[in-house]
């Protein structure tokens, strides 16, 4: 059959269309199961912007098995692409701020290439992508190789942080180059502007990202005390000292890899 022995991966960038990437994790398609695996990231990574799923089953048919499963990530897509979390500028939002970062991204780039590098990039991008979709955050700016996000919601914030180290971990489990994102949060009432958010949270939250290391979460006081009793389990890591402010800030690491 021509859908599986034509190679699009020379055409991917040319897609200007917003694509969704659907992968059920079981399914091996005229190889292994970690090929079909490795042949999705491939796809998402070369489509720009585009978003990769990974979900549970068999079937290769979408109508097949976990149905509903697809339907909901495709209306998630959808939501996300008419821009259905918009960034709320009230005066006296509290707000959750969000950054991501991937470590080493520049020896990564040494050593793989600024082609592949970028490839390996596009697919951090859509499995960031998704995980803000899914838990309502507010995608503010990318910068480069890391994410500044927005949510309403702390515990929305905490489960998106949690489910991108587990999405990550899960991909670097079966694929040739490991993508390690370091995770950082605060929150507070910034200031909205032009489409972004300023103010003294916002860079609490970026210092306490460069605080953490790649497989971490890292958050304020704040944070924590907003979702108290809520499930969520923390390791006090002290007074850390932040670039730029002149008190130490008490932090915590989310402990996301022995927790369900």
């Amino acid at each position: 059959m021509a859908t599986t022995t034509y190679d699009v991966t020379g055409i991917l960038s040319e897609v200007e269309t917003p694509t969704l990437v659907l992968q059920r994790r079981e399914l091996a398609v005229s190889g292994s199961q970690v090929d079909a695996m490795e042949r999705a990231r491939v796809l998402a990574a070369g489509i720009p912007g585009a978003r990769l799923s990974m979900m549970e089953g068999t079937s290769v048919a979408p109508y097949l098995g976990n149905a509903a499963e697809v339907v909901r990530e495709i209306n998630a897509f959808l939501g996300a692409v008419e821009g259905a979390t918009p960034v709320d500028a009230g005066a006296g939002a509290i707000r959750t701020i969000l950054f991501t970062d991937v470590e080493g991204s520049t020896t990564m780039t040494e050593q793989l290439g600024d082609q592949a590098a970028r490839s390996l990039m596009r697919e951090h991008e859509a499995i960031v992508r998704k995980e803000l979709a899914e838990h309502n955050g507010a995608e503010i700016k990318t910068m480069g190789d890391g994410f500044m996000a927005s949510f309403g919601s702390a515990i929305a914030a905490l489960e998106c942080s949690i489910a991108l180290q587990r999405q990550f971990a899960d991909r670097n489990a079966s694929a040739d180059h490991p993508i390690r994102i370091r995770i950082g949060m605060s929150a507070g009432e910034p200031i909205a502007e032009d489409d972004d958010l300023f103010g003294s949270v916002v860079n609490a939250a970026a210092r306490i990202g460069d605080n953490a290391r790649g497989g971490e979460i890292h958050t304020s006081d704040v944070v924590r005390q907003l979702v108290a009793g809520k499930g969520f389990e923390f390791s006090d890591l002290g007074q850390v000292s932040l670039k730029g402010f002149d008190e130490p800030q008490r932090l915590f690491e989310v402990r996301w890899t022995d927790v369900s």
